[in-house]
């Protein structure tokens, strides 16, 4: 008997923290007006921009960019990565980035390796961010500075960065 007062117990708590979570992501009618609303995080962002779109998959973002000619950005990050949280903090920091972001990419963020090696040309370090143009081709000539870590960025490279983003908007050729 007593198991079954414990299971009533912990099913009542949990309703009662569903019903909470609910309310608090509502405002009601009346105070709509009022009350400026809350945007719930996005959770595929991972701190990456919460107003950037994005897609969850690698096989999404080539479909989504093949449609849209638009060009893909993966950003290869760990959460508990001191060089990974240096950079999501710049690439936050910046304007420029977070628009063209928003405007002119598919952007696609992974915390996992990827079993495409196409991804990791150089290796599996990160954080790394490669381009990947809507005919599906990763952009070789689209690198950071560093010799030994092509496609690593560092918070001092944002320029760098930037440039990088805009050439990837500039479709290849081959892509006509």
């Amino acid at each position: 008997m007593h198991s079954f007062q414990l299971l009533c117990s912990l099913l009542l708590c949990n309703a009662l923290v569903v019903a909470a979570q609910r309310k608090l992501q509502k405002v009601p009618e009346q105070e709509e007006e009022n009350v400026t609303r809350i945007r719930m995080p996005q959770t595929l962002s991972r701190g990456w921009g919460d107003e950037i779109e994005w897609v969850q998959t690698y096989e999404e973002a080539l479909a989504i960019s093949r449609n849209s000619k638009k060009p893909v950005m993966v950003i290869h990050h760990l959460e508990e990565c001191p060089y990974s949280q240096a950079l999501k903090k710049a690439f936050v920091s910046s304007p420029e980035i977070q628009k063209m972001a928003q405007e002119d990419f598919i952007m696609l963020n992974l915390v996992h390796s990827s079993t495409d090696d196409n991804l990791a040309p150089d290796g599996h370090y990160v954080p790394r961010i490669l381009f990947v143009d809507p005919s599906m081709t990763v952009r070789a000539d689209l690198t950071g500075k560093y010799k030994n870590r092509m496609y690593a960025y560092e918070p001092e490279d944002i320029a760098n960065l930037i440039e990088n983003m805009r050439r990837a908007k500039t479709l290849l050729h081959t892509e006509l």
